[in-house]
């Protein structure tokens, strides 16, 4: 394929065929990908492919609370999990909240799931003494599971990349084996999708992008 064809078709997708993805395929997929960029070319970044369905289980409950709070949150008009402005949900209202089934079982039914970690050792934080949520670290490991992503669509398979394991971290780590300095960045659920879309929804480049400052005249195409 193209590649702004790729680009501009590779979705996020949780509903699978029952067809399997071959390790050969999957071999394949993470050779292209594993040319992403990294801070100082460390590549961080380590990949534990999943099929046991025992396994698969506990990656999804894993998910659950996270996805419960999420609903909650979205139900009430809030954005789910924004470190800015705090829910105003409390905990006995997320604990009821069902967990909404297209984010807890996308990884028990598709053939296979990859758990992509990255080793804290080998990534920058410039921003670990900023008063805010730290997101640097993340330019070291999330061009590797976009790469995945966009092999995946060469390939005719697709995914998505979920993180709402990672507020239960401690029990993923035990679940794999992961060591302290390893820290999940993504579970990414792969197969042959049920539907392939063709026509991605995003907003125009006039809308996020600003000449010079923040507020500025918006970029347009002089086309």
């Amino acid at each position: 394929m193209e590649l702004y064809d790729v680009m501009t078709t590779t979705f996020s997708c949780r509903d699978f065929t029952d067809e399997p993805l071959p390790d050969e395929t999957l071999f394949r997929i993470l050779d292209r990908a594993r040319f992403a960029p990294s801070g100082g070319n460390r590549q961080g970044w380590k990949v534990i492919v999943v099929r046991d369905r025992q396994t698969r289980e506990g990656l999804s409950r894993a998910a659950e609370p996270a996805a419960k709070r999420y609903a909650a949150q979205v139900q009430v008009g809030e954005s789910p999990w924004n470190t800015i402005e705090r829910t105003t949900v409390d905990a006995a209202t997320i604990e009821r909240t069902p967990a909404p089934a297209r984010l807890t079982e996308p990884v028990l039914k598709a053939p296979v799931v990859l758990v992509v970690a990255v080793d804290l050792r080998l990534v920058a934080s410039m921003d670990a003494d900023l008063d805010r949520v730290g997101v640097i670290s993340g330019a070291s490991i999330y061009p590797f599971a976009w790469n995945i992503l966009l092999a995946a669509r060469q390939e005719g398979f697709a995914g998505t990349i979920t993180t709402l394991a990672a507020a239960q971290e401690p029990a993923v780590q035990a679940l794999l084996g992961l060591p302290s300095h390893v820290a999940l960045a993504a579970v990414m659920p792969l197969g042959r999708p049920a539907k392939a879309l063709t026509r991605l929804k995003r907003k125009p480049v006039e809308e996020f992008a600003m000449l010079e400052r923040w507020g500025g005249t918006p970029l347009r195409s002089r086309a």
